[in-house]
């Protein structure tokens, strides 16, 4: 009587356990993922092995865990045809880091990602433009080269690039992927689809991608012994170039230099410090600060250029650009003429650790000036405003007669008043 009793008690207490554990099991996936999404699954559905994400109460709402849920539920029962829902999921990745609202963290599918670290063989094959992102994140074109097949084909600055071979790249905030679709194999074709904004429509373009000689910097000898140097770009030995093109024009009798910042999107971020220093005294050149305000500073030694300098800034300026800019001015080393520059000031890294191929660049750190001034959506203001005529606006700076060029004309009169002192 004793043993039946004990095995009655002991096989309640199973029941109970049982009951216990699957009601604990289905009330944390209803909990989950919501009721109607749980009804509406077959019960056998829910004991297939499972995979979860994890998060922290209090960082996501129950809501949207809820919504995403029923979202997955609704493709997976009742969309009109089959999809892949694993493929899906890398496009809520994409969403993740889009939440950032920072066009600048990316996350890169492994078919993005095997692009992107993609070398070069020492040569650009391309169009031979070089581009920013706008305000409104659209690929815009900001230089054309010389004997490109963009020159040839009639792209002008400021063209928004909105297609690539017929696909719409405007939702694409990253420039470096859109980049990547028009480069290719030399002698292959590319479509591409512009917007010209001074006209208020599309104009398509079909060219053949050849191999470009990239010219990013350039100088000469200005009227009055006025050296001139412009800086498309800051590529990775843009610092020894500019070295050479500087201490040639000394050697020529240089009294006063103008350096011409506009259109350049900026590049290389030890290329320019390295220029910085070779401008300004010993002293900080910029610094980056985390969100923890952990600080990485960059000084530049005692030997300085010892000259009058203006700097040519415009609202296309970026990044690097910036830089060089705002250390000149916070050091009182040279006059900035022209527009308010872009505004980027960011840090990137990229994360490659990924099993499935995949990267996610991101953003770590902002740039700050000497005197501690945040660059990023702030820009850089000119110590003199100047507006280029309406008819040059849409013009590449090197095709701008000197004689035309009012910011020009601005910067170079600057530099002879302090020639002239």
């Amino acid at each position: 009587m004793r043993n039946r009793r004990k095995i009655i008690n002991i096989s309640v207490i199973c029941i109970c356990l049982i009951i216990s554990f699957f009601s604990g099991y289905f009330y944390s996936i209803i909990r989950m993922v919501s009721w109607d999404v749980f009804v509406t699954k077959p019960v056998a559905e829910w004991f297939k092995p499972q995979t979860a994400l994890f998060f922290e109460e209090d960082e996501i709402s129950q809501s949207n865990i809820s919504a995403f849920n029923r979202v997955k539920n609704i493709l997976s029962t009742r969309y009109y045809q089959e999809i892949d829902l694993d493929e899906a999921f890398s496009m809520a990745i994409k969403g993740l880091s889009a939440g950032t609202k920072d066009p600048y963290t990316v996350y890169y599918t492994p078919e993005e990602m095997k692009q992107f670290m993609e070398t070069s063989t020492g040569r650009y094959v391309g169009i031979g433009v070089s581009v920013h992102m706008d305000e409104n994140y659209l690929l815009t074109v900001a230089d054309i080269f010389p004997g490109s097949p963009a020159k040839e084909a009639g792209i002008q600055k400021n063209d928004k690039i909105v297609k690539v071979d017929g696909e719409d790249v405007t939702s694409i905030t990253d420039a470096d992927l859109i980049v990547k679709k028009i480069r290719g194999e030399e002698g292959t074709k590319v479509r591409i689809t512009v917007y010209r904004p001074e006209i208020r429509d599309y104009i398509d373009f079909e060219l053949e991608r050849r191999a470009i000689n990239i010219p990013y910097i350039s100088s000469e000898m200005l009227e009055g012994n006025i050296g001139y140097i412009r800086i498309k770009q800051f590529d990775n030995d843009i610092a020894d170039d500019f070295e050479k093109e500087l201490n040639k024009l000394i050697l020529q009798g240089m009294k006063g230099l103008v350096i011409d910042l506009r259109d350049n999107p900026g590049g290389d971020y030890s290329q320019v410090v390295r220029i910085a220093d070779r401008i300004v005294p010993k002293g900080l050149i910029v610094y980056t600060e985390d969100r923890f305000k952990v600080r990485n500073e960059e000084y530049s030694d005692a030997r300085e250029l010892n000259m009058p300098l203006s700097i040519l800034i415009n609202e296309y300026s970026a990044s690097a650009s910036e830089i060089l800019a705002a250390c000149v001015q916070d050091y009182g080393k040279g006059v900035l003429v022209g527009k308010k520059t872009f505004g980027k000031g960011l840090v990137q890294a990229i994360d490659v650790n990924f099993d499935n191929g995949a990267g996610f660049k991101y953003t770590i750190a902002r740039y700050f000036t000497p005197s501690g001034k945040c660059i990023h959506e702030e820009g850089v203001m000119p110590d003199i405003e100047v507006d280029l005529d309406k008819e040059y606006k849409n013009m590449l700076i090197e095709d701008i007669p000197h004689d035309k060029d009012a910011q020009l004309t601005v910067a170079v009169e600057q530099v002879k008043k302090k020639i002239g002192r």
